[in-house]
């Protein structure tokens, strides 16, 4: 079963309402944002770190980044890194790389939701590809995956244009 199909699946099993997005591929999530015509703030980024107590993933708005400092501090970890791509596929192997879902606990892997997600009436995220998104609503996503909500992201610093 496709990462997609198994996310439908769970969403539809517990009676969640959601709509599912197809758009042309997108890799980065500003990219997915926008072909998805939807405001970048809109979609959830998910980020996947390695720290000493094992994995877990990092929720934050598309246009946000994570500050990694503050993670180890909330969590009391000595070291935390960005997973691998050779990880990222081991984990999450029914999955485009880069494109897995924010259901940590489909993968028993622990959920940090930066606040500006946590306040989102309605989320939108990667469900597995560079092409399909899924909608639903905020309160819907933490009733089922219990996530840690603090405040870890910034906005992402503006590139300069040459």
């Amino acid at each position: 079963m496709t990462m997609l199909n198994r996310s439908l699946a769970y969403l539809k099993q517990n009676g969640i309402r959601y709509s599912h997005s197809v758009h042309p591929p997108a890799y980065t999530a500003r990219e997915v944002a926008s072909a998805d015509r939807m405001p970048a703030h809109n979609l959830v980024k998910t980020v996947v770190y390695r720290g000493d107590n094992g994995y877990g993933l990092l929720l934050v708005p598309a246009d946000y980044v994570v500050n990694f400092g503050e993670v180890l501090r909330l969590l009391g970890l000595t070291e935390i890194r960005l997973a691998s791509e050779l990880e990222l596929q081991a984990l999450f192997p029914d999955c485009e790389l880069g494109a897995m879902p924010p259901f940590g606990n489909l993968f028993d892997i622990p959920v940090l939701v930066d606040e500006h997600i946590a306040a989102a009436e309605f989320i939108a995220f990667n469900a597995g590809t560079h092409r399909d998104v899924i909608h639903m609503s905020g309160s819907d996503f933490h009733r089922l995956v219990n996530p840690l909500v603090a405040s870890f992201a910034v906005p992402e610093p503006a590139k300069a244009a040459f």
